[in-house]
């Protein structure tokens, strides 16, 4: 049996890990995202203005870990969007919706009791590298 390949991509422009963690793992092909927080990479700290604004910086921390695995939005087929509060969900979906578009990844949605920092939204993410086409 073949050995699977794994490699775990970096990139600078996204916030660095605070923990023993990857911000990606690669593995055949498929890209494992780790949990992104409106983090602002030149200050370190969660961005102001609520959250949306902490979505909005997320998703764009995703951005930049997807490029450096060799993809990008439409190479998400899955995502998990923790909430410190669930009623924020209808502020977090508008901003998601100007990220993904088309053919929409598969998503869950929680509220958890709190997130690091003290963050209001965190999203992770499943992807694949490669092309993909819509049967």
């Amino acid at each position: 049996m073949a050995a699977l390949r794994r490699q775990i991509p970096y990139t600078p422009k996204a916030p660095v890990r605070q923990g023993i963690y990857s911000q990606a793992l690669v593995l055949d092909g498929t890209v494992f995202i780790s949990g992104q927080l409106g983090l602002d990479v030149a200050s370190g700290q969660l961005v102001d203005g609520g959250v949306q604004a902490q979505a909005r910086q997320a998703l764009a921390n995703m951005g930049e870990v997807l490029r450096a695995a060799g993809c990008d939005y439409g190479n998400v087929v899955k995502t998990t969007v923790l909430l410190a509060d669930i009623r924020d969900w209808d502020g977090v979906d508008e901003v998601y919706g100007t990220f993904f578009s088309g053919s929409l990844p598969a998503r869950t949605a929680y509220q958890v009791a709190s997130l690091p920092r003290g963050g209001l939204v965190e999203v992770e993410a499943v992807a694949v590298v490669g092309p993909l086409s819509d049967l």
